[in-house]
């Protein structure tokens, strides 16, 4: 499946020290994939992912430029476990 013979996850909690430590594998010739940037990008505006979130959360979760709300989701989410499981499920 993988092209490389060594994949590793790098995990932690906000403000551990991921980015330092994925900046210091590139510096390195590590290749990193940043998977908050893919998570970005599959509800990027105009996305399947997008319209999926809105058809589950409705067209309030949008920005007036057509964008994700990601401070109003991130609202809804964390404060509602259901909710945080739908939208996993979507972007899983």
């Amino acid at each position: 499946m993988f092209k490389y013979r060594n994949v590793h996850g790098l995990t932690g909690s906000i403000a551990c020290g991921k980015t330092t430590v994925a900046k210091f594998f590139e510096k390195y010739g590590i290749k990193v994939l940043d998977l908050d940037q893919v998570s970005r990008k599959v509800v990027e505006k105009g996305s399947e992912g997008l319209s999926a979130v809105i058809r589950e959360f409705g067209r309030e979760y949008l920005n007036a430029k057509g964008e994700l709300n990601r401070k109003k989701l991130d609202k809804l989410i964390f404060n509602n476990k259901n909710a945080k499981k739908k939208l996993e499920k979507i972007l899983h």
